[in-house]
C-alpha cells in the first residue's frame, strides 16, 4: 500500500501465516471503526485475492474501504490544484512547491486506482458469478477511471475518459437487462454516470436526462406496486 507508516494490518500479516478469510474479514471491519482505512483496504484485497466470489457484505467492504481511502487524497488535489491556479503569479519557488505537492498526491491517487482496476481485472471480476456482483464491479471500474480522469492530462487523459465512459456504458446496458430499475446499484451506477458526464465529459444536458430518466422510471415503477 502507499503508506510508510506503520499499519496494524501489514504488521500483523508480517507476523502470522496467510490468514482465514473470516479474520481478515474481522480485521476489515475492526479497521473500518477506528477509521483506518488503508488497513481495511488491505485486509479485503487478501479477501479478494483468495480466489472466491464475494458475499455481499464483503463486497460492501471492499468498497468501502477504498473509497475511504481514496476520498481525502481527491479532495486534497482538488484544494491544491485551486491554490496552484490562484498562486499562478507569485514566485517561482513557490509555484514549484505547490506543483511538487500536487504531483505527489496525484502519484498516490493513481497508485490507488491502479491497484483498484488490477483487483478487479485479475480477481474480483474473473471470480464474480451473479449478475449483481458483476455490474457492481464493472460500476466500480468506472467509478476509478473518472477518478484517474479527475487528475489526468493531454492523450492520457482521453483514453481514460474513452475507458471510464465504454465500462459505464457497459454496466448500464447491464443493469437496464438484469436488475430491476429500484435496484440500489443500479440507481447508484446511473448517478455516478450522471456525475462523470457532467463533471468529467462536460455533457450537461447527457447527464441531466441520464439522472431524470432513472428516477422518473423508478418513481413510476414504486407508485405502481
Amino acid at each position: 500500500m502507499l503508506s510508510t507508516n506503520e499499519s496494524m494490518v501489514i504488521d500483523w500479516f508480517a507476523n502470522s501465516s496467510p490468514a482465514p478469510r473470516e479474520e481478515l474479514v474481522h480485521l476489515a471491519r475492526l479497521a473500518e471503526q477506528a477509521e483506518r482505512y488503508e488497513d481495511m483496504a488491505s485486509a479485503m484485497k487478501s479477501v479478494a485475492e483468495k480466489g472466491r466470489e464475494l458475499g455481499v457484505e464483503e463486497r460492501n467492504l471492499l468498497s468501502v474501504a477504498y473509497k475511504n481511502f481514496i476520498s481525502p487524497r481527491r479532495i486534497s488535489w482538488r484544494l491544491i490544484a485551486g491554490i496552484e491556479v490562484k498562486m499562478n503569479d507569485t514566485n517561482d519557488r513557490k509555484r514549484a512547491n505547490i506543483k511538487e505537492f500536487r504531483q505527489q498526491i496525484e502519484s498516490e491517487l493513481q497508485k490507488i486506482c491502479t491497484e483498484v482496476q488490477n483487483l478487479l481485472d485479475d480477481h474480483l471480476l474473473k471470480n464474480a458469478r451473479s449478475d449483481e456482483s458483476i455490474i457492481f464491479y464493472y460500476k466500480m471500474k468506472g467509478d476509478y477511471y473518472r477518478y484517474l480522469a479527475e487528475t489526468s492530462i493531454g492523450n492520457d487523459r482521453g483514453v481514460i475518459i474513452e475507458n471510464a465512459d465504454r465500462t459505464y456504458s457497459f454496466a448500464s446496458k447491464s443493469a437496464e437487462e438484469k436488475l430491476a430499475c429500484t435496484h440500489p446499484i443500479r440507481l447508484g451506477l446511473a448517478l455516478n454516470y450522471s456525475v462523470f458526464l457532467q463533471e468529467i465529459k462536460n455533457e450537461s444536458s447527457a447527464a441531466i436526462s441520464l439522472a431524470k430518466a432513472v428516477s422518473s422510471t423508478a418513481v413510476h415503477v414504486q407508485s405502481t406496486q
